[in-house]
């Protein structure tokens, strides 16, 4: 794999970035952002500028010429829903990520910022009378969409099912997975539940994503931020109560539901040594959030009739052998169990950027108006 590339993957209060030469990371950056720096802009975008400063100037003191990079590979925002795979970043989905209307989070920065560094890089190299031919993609968006229509369909017809999840780093673990028996991700059928900050059930058939829930939208299992599906009528009631703003509502249910409304702590560490300390409160709530993951897998294996080749527990939490001891004990009967810790976006989006160079992947276009091709 030859070729030198940028990894661009925002958050809420960090920018972290991964310079890759010839398929081998050379760094790994987290960029903090501290609470009282993002106080002062009125919204999510007005951070722009800011963050593609910070990652200049730290390319800059790494001795890392802008006119040597090749290829700007981003965290994809919340677009209008795609397929999976890899987009250019055109001026399409620019406006869809300034306009927001999936919602506004710091992933939709992600793109804005590769593109501004991308074009930089190409005037660095016109300056240098070098081809001008950087190029800025995302690659498997948390709103890409291939869910069967019977998937889609929900109990009221103005509240259908939406798609969103961890699909890059999901989709890496398919990768990772096939590869490993030999196969591709086009040749296995694999449930895969991230679980970290939020939670997300997936179901991988054949290279399509047909399946899985609204990670941010208050579908699906709980997580250490978000509640997951609550029970409706008490919800309605909540918002009803005049005790509540509708925004506050919203954050009860992502930002400050799951283990945060319980132990005030995101931490699933500190909820497990409660539990080894005698809270029984804390036992408790892990057996529920096991339970809570595994009933989604076991209800999501459904749409494919049970017919799957494994289940990958992935994501933060699954660094824990006490929770995925007890999620495994619950689904083991499904499928073989496979845990693959952590996550790295950046080398998901480091696989998919030399799978560009090197002309194995496709690239496709990105339309607002054409949803799913």
């Amino acid at each position: 794999m030859k070729g030198r590339l940028l990894a661009v993957n925002t958050g809420s209060t960090s920018t972290k970035i991964g310079f890759f030469e010839d398929g081998q990371k050379v760094f790994e950056q987290n960029i903090s952002h501290s609470a009282r720096e993002i106080s002062v802009y009125a919204s999510v975008l007005d951070q722009l500028d800011m963050r593609r400063t910070a990652i200049t100037v730290f390319l800059e003191a790494k001795g890392i010429p802008l006119e040597s990079i090749d290829i700007v590979m981003s965290r994809g925002g919340l677009i209008t829903p795609i397929r999976t795979g890899v987009y250019e970043i055109n001026d399409e989905m620019k406006a869809a990520l300034r306009e927001g209307k999936n919602g506004m989070h710091a992933c939709c920065l992600c793109g804005l910022i590769a593109a501004e560094v991308c074009d930089m890089i190409n005037e660095a190299k016109r300056e240098k009378s070098m081809a001008a031919d950087c190029k800025a993609y995302i690659a498997d968006p948390p709103m890409a969409d291939e869910m069967i229509p019977e998937a889609k369909l929900g109990g009221l017809p103005e509240f259908p099912r939406r798609t969103l999840f961890h699909a890059l780093n999901s989709r890496a673990m398919v990768r990772r997975y096939a590869k490993s028996i030999g196969k591709t991700n086009r040749d296995v059928t694999v449930i895969v539940a991230h679980l970290g900050g939020g939670s997300s059930v997936s179901l991988h058939h054949r290279g399509d994503v047909i399946d899985c829930n609204d990670a941010l939208g208050g579908d699906g299992p709980m997580s250490t931020e978000r509640a997951g599906s609550v029970p409706g009528f008490p919800l309605v009631d909540k918002c009803f109560s005049g005790n509540y703003t509708r925004q506050q509502v919203r954050k009860r249910l992502a930002g400050r539901g799951g283990a945060i409304a319980y132990f005030d702590t995101n931490d699933f560490r500190e909820i497990i040594a409660m539990a080894d300390g005698g809270n029984i409160e804390a036992e408790v709530f892990i057996k529920a959030y096991c339970l809570s993951a595994a009933k989604y897998i076991g209800g999501i294996a459904t749409t494919i009739c049970g017919k799957v080749d494994a289940i990958i527990l992935t994501g933060g939490v699954c660094h824990s052998s006490v929770i995925t001891g007890h999620i495994i004990e619950r689904v083991g009967f499904i499928a073989p169990v496979v845990i693959y810790p952590g996550e790295d976006e950046l080398e998901s989006l480091a696989e998919n950027g030399y799978g560009i160079l090197s002309g194995e992947f496709e690239v496709k276009e990105y339309n607002r108006e054409r949803i799913i091709e």
